[in-house]
């Protein structure tokens, strides 16, 4: 108990794709409250995403300003995810292809004033340029990650590895939804950190091999969830159905 009093404190949330009001009430359950312009908790946790904090809900600037206030003003941490990497390709300009929810983060951007995007885009880049495609925390006892990352990958970075972070350990092909099919890369990690991962959509948190899946498809219907690192506790809010889901569901 003493180990743990001593360790810091995090509470990680996985895959929020602009459910607004059930992070703010996840939010308000961890026990945050807010100062000034981000969130603080009394004992000195600091929140953690795991990315793909937009896309498919219907708040999806709400949830991407609130984590750019924790990044900025709360020391809060929010690794790369395939989505909002998507999203940042969009505001420098790329060529992207407005579906599977991202059309309506573009919409509401959109619908803001001319003023409102610069301040917007600037507080973006801001944080966005600061993020990691994973983190490494608590003396190398916890990482996060949004997709995948292997126990050979871990402190090391190039091409690869970043898509493996953004997407996961895929394949190459895809199934009947189109969807890419993954290899099952927690089923081989023998690492001693906690790896903590979102991305792959499970009904309930995955504990595998000493890693945890806590995407729980909030914006499906599912649940937002938040691990408590290191107590190895889960906090969940049910979710509204904002689109519905197709594909495979995680079920190890």
């Amino acid at each position: 108990m003493e180990e743990i009093k001593n360790r810091p404190k995090y509470d990680i949330i996985g895959d929020i794709h602009g459910c607004f009001d059930e992070l703010m009430k996840l939010i308000k359950m961890l026990g945050y409250k807010k100062k000034g312009k981000c969130y603080i908790h009394p004992e000195g946790r600091i929140l953690v995403s795991v990315g793909d904090i937009a896309d498919k809900g219907d708040k999806n600037l709400k949830c991407l300003n609130f984590w750019i206030n924790q990044v900025i003003y709360g020391n809060g941490i929010w690794v790369y995810g395939n989505h909002c990497n998507k999203f940042y390709k969009y505001l420098v300009g790329n060529k992207i292809t407005l579906s599977h929810g991202i059309e309506k983060t573009v919409k509401e951007y959109q619908d803001l004033t001319l003023e409102e995007k610069k301040k917007f885009r600037y507080r973006f880049f801001k944080a966005y340029k600061s993020l990691e495609y994973y983190k490494i925390l608590d003396e190398g006892k916890l990482i996060i990650v949004h997709g995948a990352i292997k126990e050979e990958y871990i402190g090391k970075i190039n091409r690869k590895i970043k898509a493996i972070c953004l997407y996961g350990d895929t394949t190459g092909k895809f199934d009947e939804f189109g969807k890419p099919i993954r290899n099952d890369w927690a089923a081989q990690y023998k690492g001693d950190a906690l790896i903590v991962y979102g991305h792959t959509y499970a009904k309930e948190p995955v504990i595998r091999n000493n890693t945890v899946d806590i995407d729980q498809g909030c914006v499906y219907g599912g649940k937002l969830t938040a691990l408590r690192y290191p107590e190895m506790t889960f906090k969940q809010v049910e979710g509204k159905e904002y689109v519905k889901y197709k594909g495979y569901i995680c079920e190890f």
